[in-house]
């Protein structure tokens, strides 16, 4: 445990800081492959970890390089110029639209894609509409929560969610069906606790007149309405894969080619480019990560954790569900969302309650906005706003995570998770 437990850690030190430009994936592999030499783990689990989440990791890329598209013909900037543009001038509309729009993103493009880019089109928006920075920052804060809160609704909206799915064998409905109250809840629990915490930074009136024409920031207009066909021939494509059991990857990743190769026909994006860009990386950060992870299993850590849930059982569905859903929140803002979803469903795994599951899901996906280092789209908002000149410090985020995350966390477990 003490070998499994050292090599884990250092192993997530290394991706948080990565020194001299170390990629995420490069680290992780390195970690996977120490755990491999030192005995942690063997083959047969490399071959399991990589059962488990090569559909989830295939289908983030292929999210991403939708989004990619996307972004680079202009949807999100004409999305966040039409949210603006609706609210009148009213500061306050505007923070709530802005947190609207982030969940929509969130939801349909995976939190991962609502930080990478979605935070520098706001930044870039709010910097034209000359706000101070207090507010620039309180939106920014909101804006970061959002995308991992608002992450519940669909299979692909989060890696956490494909990878429980796929282990647990949940359906693209079935999830949806258990999801999308959760999803609500987060969304409607997240806006209003945001605004009681940031409202003295928001001001009162903002000067919209100093926005484009959002029809000026659309590199094709055809491209764009068909966009729109596309995302909805899209989600009915994952509707039909549940009924025949494709895997989501098929989809996403699919989708995301073709969508990417009609843009670049379109002479709207270089094919080349994006798929150069692409964040490769994650495909391994994702395999070998997961791989130290299973050193923690095979050291012992998901039995202890399967007999706390079991414990947990005793006081009631609802303690349960409460008790799984903080408990993965705690971990996943220790030790980062990834690890600790796949810990939590192998310690899941002989727990005769369904529904516990999904609370996971839950305590995976808002727990980690306790601490900067909780969650991969964390840490990319972060390193997105350093670039841009938007220092947040370690403390300031931490403040701000522990004083939202659990009342939110708590409504959403009490009145969504059934």
């Amino acid at each position: 445990m003490i070998l499994a437990a050292t090599l884990f850690f250092i192993t997530l030190f290394f991706v948080i800081w990565q020194p001299k430009g170390l990629q995420i994936g490069t680290t992780a592999v390195i970690g996977a492959v120490l755990a491999y030499l030192l005995g942690v783990v063997d083959f047969k689990d490399i071959l399991a970890v990589t059962g488990i989440v090569w559909d989830a990791t295939l289908a983030f890329v292929g999210i991403i390089l939708l989004s990619m598209v996307l972004d680079e013909i202009g949807f999100f900037e004409w999305c966040a110029i039409k949210m603006a543009r609706l609210s009148k001038g009213s500061g306050n509309l505007i923070f709530v639209y802005s947190l609207l729009l982030g969940s929509f993103v969130s939801a349909l493009f995976a939190n991962d894609g609502a930080a990478l880019i979605l935070t520098p089109i706001l930044l870039a928006k709010m910097k034209v509409l000359k706000l101070n920075a207090k507010t620039i920052v309180a939106f920014l804060l909101a804006g970061g929560f959002i995308s991992d809160s608002a992450s519940l609704p669909f299979v692909f909206s989060n890696l956490t969610n494909i990878v429980t799915a796929d282990f647990f064998h949940i359906g693209f409905v079935e999830y949806l069906k258990n999801m999308i109250i959760p999803f609500i809840v987060s969304v409607v629990a997240s806006i209003l606790f945001l605004w009681l915490i940031l409202r003295k930074d928001i001001p009162k009136k903002i000067d919209i007149t100093l926005l484009n024409d959002p029809n000026e920031v659309l590199k094709s207009k055809k491209l764009f309405y068909f966009s729109w066909f596309f995302l909805v021939l899209l989600l009915t494509g994952y509707i039909v894969g549940d009924i025949y059991k494709i895997p989501v990857s098929f989809f996403a990743l699919g989708g995301g080619i073709v969508f990417l190769w009609i843009a670049s026909v379109n002479k709207s994006v270089n094919f080349s480019t994006i798929m150069k860009t692409a964040p490769w990386q994650i495909v391994w950060f994702s395999i070998g990560l997961y791989i130290v992870v299973y050193g923690l299993k095979n050291a012992g850590l998901t039995d202890y954790l399967s007999l706390i849930l079991k414990d947990l059982l005793q006081y009631g569905d609802k303690i349960a569900i409460i008790g799984t859903g903080f408990l993965s929140a705690i971990l996943s803002a220790v030790m980062n969302n990834l690890p600790t979803v796949m810990i939590m469903d192998i310690a899941l795994k002989d727990v005769p309650n369904h529904t516990l599951a999904f609370a996971n899901i839950v305590g995976c996906n808002l727990g980690p906005k306790m601490t900067p280092f909780g969650s991969l789209a964390t840490l990319l908002w972060l390193h997105v706003l350093n670039k841009k000149g938007v220092k947040i410090t370690f403390w300031q985020y931490s403040k701000f995570g522990l004083l939202i995350t659990p009342p939110v966390l708590l409504m959403v477990l009490l009145i969504g998770v059934r």
